[in-house]
């Protein structure tokens, strides 16, 4: 099969590095066909959906993307802005906010893109560009704090993916998962206080993660660990007791067993238990998006006030705040160490050519054509 490599290629083009900030993704408008579009990519992932294809197929195609695209169409346009999904929104602007800081330090000679793993911009779209860009050291940081094989390892089936279609691949790097980086820890500390500061705090912190099936953790993910770490210390961090704050899992589809406590039976049963009033953060969600937007801060805030609650306090995800883009930009430049930013200046870019010059005239005298 023919490889992919780059447009009118010469070998003394300036190199760059490369940095892919990846999220998970979201359909290209709040329609029920752009929906089925995306769920039949998203759900047809094996590592999202560990069922046997064929049956998973029968069951994808003939009752989900039959029924589902429409209302999740409904929830998405309750949350869509006009420049697009929150999600996008605030990924393009961490990955600016990235490119921003990096650009001060390094000029142009680090290429900063991002790329969503199911819908647009995709994955390999992206990296064509780089590839363009002659990015020659990569290094991809997937926004998942706690590392999981349905989302960070299907982020890197699909880098690989593409890397098997392609000429010239990159040094390579790949951020599997940051969720006890100090930087990240202290960022998210620093907003919920500020949130505080700003809107009072409430008797109990919920802290709500994504939800993964329970076999999953069973069979060797780390996922439920890292977020029970995440959790322990943001807790520290703050000075919060054990019965200040609690961990639960949200967003779990199907009829199997899913990590536990669930968020929304959590909430639906703490007022009865004498809490009347809670905060609740999303430490997993790098961006607010469907999960925390609408079912968060509109379904799971009913479920809580309809059950006896007076007070729920949703506190936003880090999103571009400065200090998650601090804590971002950190992280990317203590994965890069060991990398030299290439060298494109003036002077080095002439003597680059002058050795390509001399390399080709004594490999190939006489060609004009290379």
């Amino acid at each position: 099969m023919p490889y992919k490599g780059t447009d009118q290629f010469s070998h003394n083009e300036p190199e760059r590095l490369g940095v892919l900030v990846t999220n998970l993704g979201t359909p290209d408008a709040p329609t029920t066909p752009a929906l089925r579009k995306y769920l039949a990519e998203f759900l047809w992932d094996p590592r999202v959906v560990e069922v046997p294809r064929p049956i998973w197929w029968l069951i994808l195609h003939g009752i989900i993307l039959r029924i589902r695209p429409r209302k999740s169409a409904q929830a998405y346009a309750s949350v869509w802005q006009p420049e697009g999904s929150p999600l996008l929104i605030h990924t393009a602007k961490q990955a600016e906010g990235i490119r921003e800081a990096l650009k001060k330090k390094y000029g142009s000679n680090v290429v900063v893109g991002f790329a969503m793993r199911y819908g647009n911009p995709s994955i390999s779209r992206v990296l064509e560009d780089m590839q363009q860009q002659d990015v020659r050291k990569l290094l991809v940081l997937p926004l998942y704090p706690q590392y999981s094989a349905s989302t960070t390892a299907s982020t890197f089936d699909a880098i690989a993916a593409d890397f098997t279609r392609r000429r010239w691949l990159p040094d390579f790097r790949f951020v599997s998962h940051y969720h006890d980086y100090p930087p990240y820890i202290e960022a998210m500390a620093r907003h919920i206080e500020a949130h505080w500061a700003n809107h009072g705090r409430h008797e109990k912190l919920i802290l709500s993660y994504h939800g993964v099936p329970l076999k999953y953790l069973l069979k060797g993910d780390p996922y439920h660990c890292e977020c029970h770490k995440t959790s322990r210390l943001l807790a520290e961090r703050l000075g919060l007791g054990q019965d200040d704050y609690l961990t639960t899992f949200q967003s779990r589809f199907g009829r199997e067993e899913w990590l536990q406590p669930y968020t929304d039976e959590t909430l639906k049963s703490l007022p009865e238990k004498g809490v009347k009033s809670v905060d609740v953060f999303c430490p997993g969600f790098s961006s607010d998006c469907l999960e925390t937007i609408e079912e968060i801060n509109e379904e799971n805030r009913e479920y809580f006030m309809e059950s006896g609650g007076e007070a729920f306090g949703y506190i936003p995800c880090l999103n571009a705040t400065p200090g998650h883009i601090d804590a971002l930009v950190q992280l990317v430049e203590d994965n890069l160490k060991g990398w030299a930013v290439p060298d494109n200046g003036p002077d080095n870019l002439a003597a680059r050519q002058k050795c390509a010059e001399a390399r080709k005239q004594a490999t190939f005298p006489g060609r004009t054509d290379i």
